[in-house]
């Protein structure tokens, strides 16, 4: 079968990236673009996507994409919460970096909403796309390109051709393996629980990231007294709370946030991630490119994992479109390399600043928390600093 572009992987960046190209050519007076997604969940997973306990922190340039996209308004109403300033704290000090929504010069620093309902607005969107194909519960087994196109072979003998081949699959990807794209990857070793919790105590819809010593808590701030929770600790120790009831589970994350939201209470199920961050030493190859986790895989502590992938999308997207309204090659080398360049510079000082961070604030070496408490005083006191994040988490850088 043959195909202008083949996206492998129909998570929320790959399904953004066939809706931006599907959307981005209505009405422009060409033969749309002609893609395949090819998925390995059955397609009624798609369409009905379990809750997994992750909550998307989106930036207001997210926000911007995803309502071009006719994604944003298949929300329901209630699922969006706002987010409206955030704060960082180490070990036991109630003082820390505030960084608030004036700094941004924005109500909100950004917006809360649950991944499955991401994934459920993104299928939605390319099912109404006449000229995606969905080929889902489907394996690949055999992926190669050159300077002519690429071709993709399936479990089931089938092969796909196009001028383009995607890969959105994971920040573990099979397809960047194949195409002998090397990655920085680095295990840190723990493992997060998230979850959704009540809680006695108000939020005012502020976001935690608390550093304290022998363990990572973070809180993103739901509608009403819920919060989504965020707990990072090393397996050994994650595993009881894995296996407690909810009654002791609700003790133990009471005890654990020190009782600073009062009692809390667990509002759904457990899911356990674990931390991993990826960084692809490439984002193209010859008529092909790595987008979303595969090319970039954050640490969540700046809950910039998707915004990526959004952003990747946009930017390919845009450049192909680009390309092919002047009458040029939508895959040619100028294109991914411009592709490349753009989306490198947008995402590598964050994903080595998070980085650095994230081994700073989870040391527990002496040394370590007093420089811990150090960095935030200086940066509690620095506007210009908490404004320059307050854009990072915006979007507006």
């Amino acid at each position: 079968m043959d195909f202008d572009v083949v996206v492998i992987g129909a998570g929320p960046a790959g399904l953004s990236f066939a809706r931006a190209l599907s959307v981005g050519e209505a009405g422009a007076g060409q033969t749309p673009l002609r893609i395949a997604l090819i998925e390995s969940q059955p397609e009624a997973t798609l369409a009905s996507p379990a809750f997994d306990g992750r909550e998307i922190a989106l930036t207001h340039f997210s926000a911007r994409v995803l309502r071009e996209l006719g994604m944003w308004d298949r929300f329901p109403a209630d699922a969006v919460s706002p987010l409206r300033d955030a704060k960082v704290l180490n070990g036991l000090s109630l003082h820390g970096m505030n960084i608030e929504h004036r700094h941004g010069n924005k109500d909100e620093l950004g917006y809360l909403i649950s991944n499955h309902l991401i994934r459920k607005a993104a299928y939605e969107a390319v099912k109404d796309s006449p000229n995606v194909t969905l080929i889902c519960d489907a394996k690949v087994t055999d992926l190669r390109t050159d300077a002519d196109g690429g071709q993709v072979t399936m479990a089931d003998g089938n092969t796909l051709r196009a001028s383009l081949v995607v890969a959105a699959d994971s920040r573990f990807s099979a397809a960047r393996r194949a195409m002998g794209i090397s990655a920085r990857m680095h295990d840190f070793g723990k493992v997060m629980m998230v979850c959704q919790m009540e809680h006695d105590e108000p939020h005012e819809h502020v976001a935690w990231e608390w550093f304290d010593y022998g363990q990572t808590l973070a809180l993103l701030p739901m509608n009403g007294n819920r919060s989504s929770v965020v707990l990072t600790l090393p397996q050994h120790e994650m595993q009881p709370l894995e296996a407690m009831s909810a009654e002791a589970f609700n003790d133990a994350i009471t005890a654990r946030f020190a009782r600073r939201l009062g009692d809390m209470r667990l509002t759904s199920t457990r899911h356990c991630y674990p931390l991993v961050a990826v960084y692809a030493d490439r984002f193209v190859g010859k008529r092909f490119a790595l987008m979303g986790d595969a090319a970039v895989g954050m640490h969540p502590v700046t809950a910039h994992g998707f915004n990526f992938g959004l952003k990747g999308a946009d930017t390919l997207a845009r450049g192909m479109l680009k390309a092919r309204a002047s009458g040029s090659d939508f895959a040619s080398p100028a294109v991914l390399q411009a592709y490349e360049s753009t989306h490198r510079r947008a995402t590598l000082p964050l994903y080595l600043a998070t980085h650095a961070v994230a081994k700073l604030y989870t040391s527990e070496s002496l040394p370590s928390r007093v420089l811990r408490d150090a960095f935030l005083g200086i940066g509690q006191r620095l506007t210009p600093f908490k404004r320059l994040v307050a854009a990072s988490l915006t979007g507006a850088h």
